[in-house]
């Protein structure tokens, strides 16, 4: 796969001028203000998966509107103590799937939180929350539902929903709220740079390739969708560019990032089409709090993969725990599995930690 955008070099030099919305900050106050007001306690009904190893919840928590939110919730079974956190946000067309099949954070240790995403499922995963909102003249997808104002888009309750939801983990007695990262890949690591600018106090936020920023360049240069979804519906109403793009700068990670402070892990790969290098570096040189970055050259929308996973496992260990047994003195086994022990590896990888980059 062919380059079909900026080169490194240039995506680490690009600083794009964005359009912010003078009120963006209100916007998302009077927002979460109403969002609180309508809802409730969340509710945790335990699930029996035949897995022994993980204590699994069917989470609901009332997100946008009050309306019902689905999740799960994943703890290391016979776990002691409050724990660091995990909670994951999910791509384009996923939802939240079957209760035994994403238990990777637990198993290191975590507690995780998975949101379902309203109105999705239907692709790698099946979902179980609505979208109420109706839907009239948009192109099939979700970047156009509600594209004449910001007040009824459809990333106004998703991120909405994300807000409510990692505050109710937070909540959670299992969790410690000051260990909490937030996480998700394309579309998950969108709505990750929103929770990290509209949540306080977070330990981390690690956004995958992420979707939704700068998503004026993306929708121009993008060679697949979802962000082709807006292109079509302007090739349609050639006279709306301007109130579809004031729309989506409220949904933008890309300003909203500049808000968060929490420490980050980014991924961005180099030949993604679906979310082009150039829009994740956007963000990427925006975000606000102390931020690390790992570059795949080769990879598309996939990214960094299993290679990623054991990048997060190590960062998380670092921040939320929880650290690995110590090695016995009598042990030859001394090398930790979750630092590569191939010199190469890191070069290979792309993973950029000087500061200067930043």
């Amino acid at each position: 796969m062919p380059l079909t955008d900026l080169t490194l070099a240039e995506c680490l030099a690009l600083r794009p001028d964005l359009d912010e919305p003078a009120d963006l900050d209100t916007f998302w106050d009077r927002t979460l203000t109403q969002a609180r007001a309508a809802g409730g306690p969340a509710r945790f009904t335990p699930v029996d998966t035949g897995l022994t190893q993980v204590t699994t919840y069917d989470v609901t928590v009332p997100g946008f509107a009050g309306e019902p939110v689905r999740g799960w919730l994943h703890l290391p079974a016979g776990a002691d103590g409050p724990l660091g956190c995990v909670v994951e946000f999910l791509g384009y067309g996923r939802g939240r799937g079957l209760a035994h099949e994403q238990v990777l954070w637990a198993n290191a240790g975590h507690a995780h939180f998975i949101m379902d995403t309203r109105g999705q499922g239907w692709s790698t995963a099946g979902g179980d929350t609505p979208d109420t909102a109706d839907v009239v003249g948009t192109v099939p997808g979700f970047l156009t539902r509600g594209a004449e104002s910001p007040h009824e888009h459809y990333y106004r309750r998703v991120f909405t929903d994300a807000v409510l939801f990692t505050e109710a983990a937070r909540a959670h007695p299992a969790i410690d709220p000051a260990r909490t990262v937030v996480t998700g890949v394309s579309q998950g690591g969108g709505i990750t740079l929103a929770v990290a600018a509209l949540v306080p106090g977070l330990a981390g936020a690690m956004p995958d390739v992420p979707f939704l920023c700068d998503i004026r360049r993306g929708a121009l240069i993008a060679g697949a969708p979802p962000y082709t979804e807006i292109a079509e519906y302007l090739r349609l109403h050639r006279d709306r560019a301007g109130t579809v793009f004031s729309t989506l700068s409220y949904f933008d990670g890309a300003l909203l990032a500049s808000r968060a402070t929490a420490p980050a892990l980014f991924s961005i790969a180099m030949m993604d089409e679906v979310c082009p290098p150039s829009t994740s570096f956007a963000a990427y040189h925006r975000y606000g709090g102390d931020k690390d970055l790992r570059v795949y050259e080769f990879n598309g929308h996939e990214g960094g993969g299993g290679h990623h996973r054991r990048e997060q496992l190590a960062w998380l260990r670092e921040r939320i725990g929880p650290r690995r047994p110590t090695t016995p003195a009598d042990s030859t086994d001394s090398v930790d599995p979750l630092t590569p022990t191939d010199p190469v590896g890191t070069t290979a990888l792309s993973a950029l930690h000087d500061p200067q980059l930043a």
